[in-house]
């Protein structure tokens, strides 16, 4: 017997929860591929229609995915005359997200870190 569409769809969401609520030393592992993008600040965009999150990568390396985004911002995002602008104006704020990745500087001490004990 197939599952109604809302269990299903509550189902993915319970199994996406821990991601949501990640913490800071966690790493959440992104299988939602990537466009790269002409910009400044952003070097490529990511959608995934099944999760309904936006995954951006920053220039200076850190990943962020933005959860329960519309299919309709992701294309307006990947519109916008400035990505960083857009980023700034319409997704802080307005969007729940998780840090997939770290900004390089943000990485580095702990490389750092772990290649001066050895």
């Amino acid at each position: 017997m197939k599952a109604p569409p809302v269990v299903a769809l509550l189902a993915a969401l319970l199994l996406l929860t821990p991601i949501a609520v990640a913490q800071s030393d966690e790493t959440v592992v992104s299988r939602i591929k990537r466009t790269p993008v002409q910009s400044t600040n952003v070097a490529s965009v990511g959608y995934s229609r099944q999760l309904h999150a936006l995954e951006i990568e920053f220039t200076r390396g850190a990943i962020y995915r933005f959860l329960n985004v519309p299919p309709s911002v992701y294309r307006a995002l990947m519109n916008a005359e400035s990505k960083g602008h857009f980023i700034a104006e319409e997704l802080r704020g307005q969007y729940e997200f998780v840090r997939v990745r770290p900004r390089q500087s943000e990485a580095r001490p702990r490389e750092r870190v772990a290649s001066q004990e050895r």
